[in-house]
């Protein structure tokens, strides 16, 4: 059944937590379907990610976070989540799959720890 909601009210900036309740990241951008007559009508997907969030930003600034990130991620694309793995949108958005099924979830955020955080003197027992 179709449901009807003010997507940025109820979803930008929502925590997304998977299946078992672990987070995944944050809503920052959503992905809309385009009718024929160019009118955003359905949600397709969550975007998660800096490079979302740069581009929902925008200026020079989004694009300097987006492209920040795309280039530490090694990928353009936001993890986009389809709204069919969606199962629940409260407080939080939760999904019906777990984050070990998202093979981009997070893959900045590792490389971020794996790279910088674990470099810093006591930073390796924060990654571990």
């Amino acid at each position: 059944m179709a449901r009807y909601l003010d997507a940025g009210l109820e979803l930008l900036d929502r925590q997304v937590l998977d299946c078992d309740g672990r987070p995944v990241g944050k809503v920052d951008d959503l992905e809309l379907a385009i009718d024929d007559r160019g009118v955003p009508t359905v949600l397709v997907a969550l975007l998660l990610g800096p490079q979302a969030l740069g581009m929902r930003v925008g200026g020079r600034v989004g694009r300097a976070m987006a492209g920040i990130a795309s280039r530490l991620a090694g990928t353009e694309r936001p993890l986009a989540i389809p709204v069919e793995q969606v199962a629940e949108i409260g407080i939080v958005v939760r999904l019906d799959v777990s984050v070990d099924e998202l093979p981009e979830a997070g893959r900045l955020e590792h490389w971020l720890c794996d790279q910088v955080v674990a470099r810093i003197p006591g930073g390796r027992r924060a990654t571990e």
